[in-house]
């Protein structure tokens, strides 16, 4: 009997510590940290293979096929124009942390941003949990369009549900890792905003769950080539570079040197053509 209590007491002594653990990694792999292609460094063994790969310049398998918040089935090239960049993110809607906090923050975002999913870019939310439904994708969609303000952006974010070999194969095309924890029942994942031009290549990452409103107006200029934006944020994105280990769009002193420059010799050349007229 005494032996059984030990061994009891023991049990929920690792479980506990290991749902702790799993909470603190979920903060570390949601605030930017990057798992790199040969390992998850700092992170513990349990973690292997979560985190973000980054596959800058690839292209993902826009012929998938996913069911849309309705339940009908789409392919993901009905969300490639061409022309008007996509923001993807992965959640799945069953998280009890994580996911929730991920897109309060990004849809708050995009309630301070000018432009409106639909209009000048659109957003894919993939569920990587392959036991969710369109149902739930629905009721989710519902609740953060609300929160949003702004019931003409339906039309351009989409909550997506799919199979388990779709899943991976999105999921892996972006580099994002992730994985099922039988022992807490749930997933273990990164946090990112994945940036895809007109054409389904990944052209930026914005980690963690904090998105300033004028990154994302840089990373969709820099995903549309200058489609999308005035000619300021083309001026704008010549200045800025973004920086990975600020997750962030920097100033590029280099170039803001060139365009001080070059702004210099246009004033100077124009009091002179006015001084000789």
């Amino acid at each position: 009997m005494v032996s059984d209590i030990k061994l009891m007491k023991s049990v929920l002594s690792k479980n506990a510590a290991l749902a702790l653990l799993m909470s603190v990694s979920w903060v570390i792999l949601g605030t930017g940290v990057r798992a790199q292609a040969t390992e998850n460094e700092g992170l513990p063994a349990v973690f292997k293979g979560v985190g973000i790969y980054e596959k800058l310049g690839e292209r993902i398998p826009i012929n998938l096929l996913f069911n849309d918040e309705e339940g009908r089935q789409v392919a993901l090239n009905q969300y490639f124009d061409g022309d008007r960049p996509v923001i993807l993110n992965f959640v799945y809607h069953n998280c009890p942390m994580l996911c929730s906090v991920l897109l309060e923050s990004f849809t708050k975002s995009l309630r301070d941003m000018e432009w409106t999913p639909g209009a000048q870019f659109d957003i894919l939310t993939v569920s990587f949990s392959a036991t969710e439904t369109p149902d739930l994708a629905s009721v989710q969609k519902a609740r953060y369009l609300e929160t949003l303000g702004r019931s003409e952006a339906a039309s351009g974010w989409h909550f997506l549900t799919g199979t388990e070999e779709n899943i991976f194969a999105l999921a892996d095309a972006v580099g994002f890792g992730f994985k099922w924890m039988e022992e807490t029942q749930e997933f273990a994942h990164p946090a990112a905003l994945i940036f895809l031009d007109g054409e389904g290549k990944v052209t930026r990452y914005i980690h963690g769950m904090n998105y300033p409103p004028l990154d994302l107006r840089k990373a969709l200029v820099e995903a549309s080539e200058g489609r999308v934006g005035t000619s300021i944020d083309r001026i704008l994105m010549y200045c800025y570079r973004y920086d990975p280990l600020a997750n962030s769009y920097v100033l590029h002193a280099m170039n803001v040197m060139k365009a001080g420059g070059a702004l210099t010799l246009l004033i100077l050349g124009l009091g002179l053509f006015i001084f000789w007229r």
